[in-house]
């Protein structure tokens, strides 16, 4: 197998962080996003959406974060995405809400549009309106997943046990400390990502954005 991705990249970090704890064989290809490599025909060839991640397996090729993740759980036929139809559910219903709810406001209306110069809006006034519409709503999202999705008795986000849905939705929220969002404001939801950050494998995969997010202006950006 092999995976197209960059370690700055948002859905790529569950895919890296879910191959590195299972031990998956898989050549790790990075596609250059800073330099546009995603943009150039080579790349469209592979996907023509020219985004990241991508994964190949011989023949079969499958692009979509969520989907990739999925697939390779079953591959390997692990519990993070378990069986029981019902418990196999919520964890799609989860990862759902991750993709439709909290990606559309935090990251790309939020954090995006204040680090990432191609989604800037083009005046001053376009972008102060996509940052605190985002900001608003993202904060909302955070309340539900805090107090109604998790709460204080889950230790993960489908219940007691670690599922795709953690390795997922872990990448996305922590943009939110990208930006500096202390997360004070929602303890259920500092504990369980302090959980996921207390893997042996979270540093290694998180270091690239970590190590992007020192750089970034501190006290100067709209948080959540």
């Amino acid at each position: 197998m092999k995976l197209y991705y960059h370690p700055a990249s948002t859905t790529s970090r569950p895919l890296m962080m879910f191959i590195a704890d299972n031990g998956v064989a898989a050549e790790m290809q990075i596609v250059d996003l800073f330099t546009g490599e995603h943009m150039g025909e080579a790349y469209a060839a592979v996907n023509p959406n020219r985004l990241v991640p991508v994964l190949e397996d011989g023949d079969f090729r499958l692009t979509e974060s969520s989907a990739i993740l999925k697939y390779l759980a079953e591959k390997i036929d692990s519990p993070t995405y378990p069986k029981d139809l019902r418990q196999r559910a919520r964890v799609n219903e989860m990862m759902d809400w991750i993709n439709t709810q909290l990606c559309r406001d935090l990251a790309y209306g939020t954090v995006y549009s204040q680090i990432f110069p191609f989604h800037k809006r083009p005046t001053e006034e376009s972008q102060r309106i996509t940052v605190a519409w985002g900001q608003e709503r993202a904060k909302t999202w955070m309340k539900v997943l805090d107090e109604k999705l998790l709460g204080p008795d889950k230790l993960y986000l489908c219940g007691p046990e670690l599922t795709i849905a953690d390795y997922y939705g872990a990448s996305f929220v922590h943009l939110a400390e990208v930006i500096g969002s202390d997360l004070s404001a929602y303890p259920n939801v500092k504990g369980w990502l302090d959980r996921m950050k207390g893997r042996s494998t979270w540093q290694k995969v998180y270091e690239a954005i970590n190590g992007f997010a020192n750089q970034l202006p501190k006290g100067q950006l709209a948080t959540v």
